[in-house]
């Protein structure tokens, strides 16, 4: 059972850059190895613009989200697994395949939360502004960031999105993939999670709780979980970033993101929005 725990995304082997589970300095299991969104359906980046692609080398292992014209947001265990070198990782968006298309932007500085830590995987929160400004079309845009205060009510309806395989691994990974999956109560994915340590409050659980079936798993870390429910300016609002969790699409193990309202006046210290 402890062998299938899985920081999300936590996974890359380019070149000279290997990430392994070391992160969680034995605090928690090694995390599996196979990427895939569970129970999910392609999409098309015009349904999801805010989503990037991380790459090292050419090769994806992180999501993200724009968030403005400058900035994007991801999670602290995907820019630590690269030593917080903005020089190693390279941003594409604007296409629905990670190996084609799309448009490249680099990386002029990272801002990884302080207070991240690796070993319960606590303010799993990193900041991304690009060496330029981004050019919004139909298939770059910026997702919406949660008013000051504002919660995510228990079954709210959200979308998460990256490209992760299915459980299918003869399905390629290049096309973006999603899932609808609803928020948990944060005492009930407590609970679940509590043989781990717990969730903290900087954490939000989302999945089928009692049936599984549906989740994020490797290669979608730091990607988003927005809520479809509402808007902001008539945009989706990112209330999660996809952080890690127990197996994939396990009944009574829901996926747990990084909150993003916890870190909100963090996000606008550093970026201004």
């Amino acid at each position: 059972m402890f062998g299938k725990l899985y920081l999300l995304g936590l996974l890359v082997l380019v070149g000279a850059f290997y990430v392994a589970g070391n992160a969680l300095n034995g605090y928690l299991p090694k995390p599996r190895y196979d990427g895939r969104i569970v129970g999910g359906f392609e999409m098309d980046i015009k349904d999801a613009p805010y989503q990037i692609s991380m790459r090292v080398r050419g090769s994806h292992f992180c999501g993200g989200s724009i968030i403005s014209k400058n900035w994007i947001s991801t999670a602290a265990h995907c820019t630590a697994a690269i030593g917080n070198v903005a020089s190693r990782i390279s941003i594409y968006m604007g296409a629905s395949s990670n190996k084609q298309g799309g448009f490249e932007h680099h990386v002029k500085r990272i801002v990884q939360h302080k207070r991240y830590n690796s070993r319960n995987i606590d303010f799993d929160f990193s900041l991304l502004e690009l060496e330029e400004a981004v050019s919004y079309t139909d298939s770059v845009q910026a997702v919406a960031l949660p008013d000051f205060g504002e919660l995510t009510a228990d079954g709210t309806n959200c979308l998460v999105s990256g490209w992760g395989n299915t459980q299918n691994n003869s399905l390629s990974r290049e096309l973006l993939r999603g899932a609808h999956v609803p928020i948990v109560n944060q005492r009930v994915c407590d609970a679940a999670y509590e043989k781990y340590s717990g969730v903290t409050p900087r954490m939000i659980c989302a999945g089928f709780y009692e049936e599984g079936g549906k989740d994020a798993c490797q290669g979608d870390s730091g990607g988003p979980l927005v809520d479809v429910e509402s808007s902001l300016d008539g945009k989706p609002i990112l209330v999660g970033v996809v952080s890690w969790g127990y197996g994939c699409a396990q009944p009574m193990y829901p996926g747990v993101y990084s909150r993003v309202i916890a870190a909100r006046e963090w996000i606008y210290e550093h970026t201004g929005i």
